[in-house]
C-alpha cells in the first residue's frame, strides 16, 4: 500500500521508468521487489487516468527482457566465482541451497526453467545469471526470456488492472447499496419511533381520561 501511495505522487513517466528499472535490476540478479512494484503500478493504472496500462505492461516487459539478458551476459562472463560472490553479498537469496535448487531446475527443465522462472520469485532473480553461468545457448535463453518476460509482465499488468476496475466498480455499487440500506434503516427507525410515540400518546390520553372522573 505504501508503494502504491508513493507511486501515486510521481508523474506517469516516472512510474513507467521506476517499474522498468526495478524489474530490470531484479532480473539482472539484484534482489528487489519487482513484482510488488508491478502489481502496485498496475493497480494504480486502474484508478489513475494518467497511467496507461498498455504502456506500463510494455515498460515492465522491456525491463524484464533487458534485465535478464544483461544478467545472462554477466553470468556467462563471471562464471561460478560470480555466484560465490553473490552468495557472500546476498546470503538470503544466493545461498548454496538456493543456488543448488535453481541449478537442479535448470538441469531438469532447460530453457523452460527460464520461462517458468519468471513466475517464481527465487528463479526470477537467478534465471539470467545462472543461465549464463551454465552456458545455455543464447538463442534458447532469448526465446524463453522473451516469452516469459512478456507473458509475466504483460499478463500481470492486465490481470491486476482489470481486477482493480472490477473492485472499484464493486465498491461503488456497494457504496450505493450501503446508502440505500442506510436510508431504509433510517426510514424504518423513524416509522417505528413514530408508531411507538403514537401508542405512548394514546396510552397517556387513556390514562388521563380514566383519572378525570376519579378526581371529580
Amino acid at each position: 500500500m505504501h508503494v502504491q501511495e508513493w507511486l501515486d505522487t510521481v508523474p506517469a513517466g516516472a512510474v513507467y521508468a521506476v517499474v522498468a528499472l526495478v524489474i530490470g535490476l531484479e532480473s539482472l540478479g539484484i534482489p528487489l521487489p519487482g513484482e510488488i512494484i508491478l502489481v502496485s503500478a498496475a493497480l494504480l493504472s486502474s484508478q489513475h487516468a494518467g497511467v496507461n496500462p498498455i504502456v506500463l505492461g510494455a515498460c515492465a516487459s522491456a525491463g524484464a527482457v533487458i534485465g535478464d539478458s544483461i544478467g545472462y551476459a554477466i553470468g556467462r562472463k563471471g562464471g561460478r566465482p560470480l555466484l560465490a560472490w553473490l552468495g557472500k553479498k546476498f546470503p538470503k537469496h544466493f545461498g548454496e541451497g538456493h543456488i543448488a535448487t535453481a541449478e537442479r531446475s535448470f538441469e531438469k527443465w532447460g530453457m523452460w526453467a527460464v520461462f517458468f522462472g519468471r513466475f517464481v520469485a527465487l528463479l526470477r532473480i537467478f534465471a539470467g545469471p545462472l543461465a549464463g553461468v551454465l552456458r545455455m545457448p543464447y538463442w534458447k535463453f532469448l526465446i524463453a526470456n522473451l516469452l516469459g518476460g512478456i507473458i509475466w509482465a504483460g499478463g500481470t499488468t492486465a490481470v491486476i488492472y482489470y481486477v482493480g476496475l472490477v473492485a472499484e466498480d464493486w465498491l461503488k455499487r456497494f457504496s450505493y447499496l450501503g446508502l440505500v440500506v442506510a436510508a431504509l434503516i433510517g426510514l424504518t427507525s423513524m416509522l417505528v419511533l413514530k408508531r411507538k410515540a403514537k401508542k405512548a400518546t394514546a396510552h397517556k390520553e387513556a390514562a388521563e381520561r380514566e383519572t378525570v372522573p376519579a378526581t371529580e
